[in-house]
């Protein structure tokens, strides 16, 4: 869950919250998210591409997975299993609309393709996000909640 601006009581996406601002401390609900992949290299050369811009980088790795976290540890697993998984989707937030453009760009050149070019959408009033498919079909976002830069 979001983290809640101490001042507002509102429900704030972290990066919603001005710096300097005081907030409570949080905790995600979500460990780790793991999707199953056809090809394993395929997918592995796909994801280190498209997720570099968001400075997520492979961690941890297997015969056929791979652990794609930031310095903390692995929060985003691939595996081969034969079957991908069916319509997954999965949502990487991000610090500003810049690194969403970088995203889908790294992504389309990575062999993904184009679900929602960057921009404006309708969820809420600062929404900007990018989708992309990855090479299993897997619907793959990057999002940033701050309402400029």
């Amino acid at each position: 869950m979001w983290g809640c601006a101490a001042h507002s009581g509102r429900t704030t996406h972290p990066s919603e919250v001005p710096q300097g601002t005081a907030t409570t401390t949080v905790l995600s609900v979500l460990d780790h998210v793991g999707i199953n992949v056809s090809d394993f290299a395929a997918a592995r050369a796909f994801y280190v591409a498209a997720l570099e811009p968001l400075g997520i980088r492979p961690l941890m790795e297997f015969a056929t997975s791979a652990g794609f976290g930031d310095e903390r540890k692995p929060y985003f697993w691939i595996h081969e299993r034969g079957t991908p998984t069916p319509s997954a989707h999965i949502a990487f937030a991000c610090p500003d609309r810049a690194t969403v453009d970088a995203f889908h760009a790294a992504a389309l050149i990575a062999g993904g393709r184009d679900n929602g070019s960057p921009g404006p959408r309708d969820y809420h009033e600062h929404y900007y996000g990018a989708f992309v498919l990855d090479p299993d079909g897997n619907n793959v976002e990057a999002v940033c909640h701050r309402p400029y830069g």
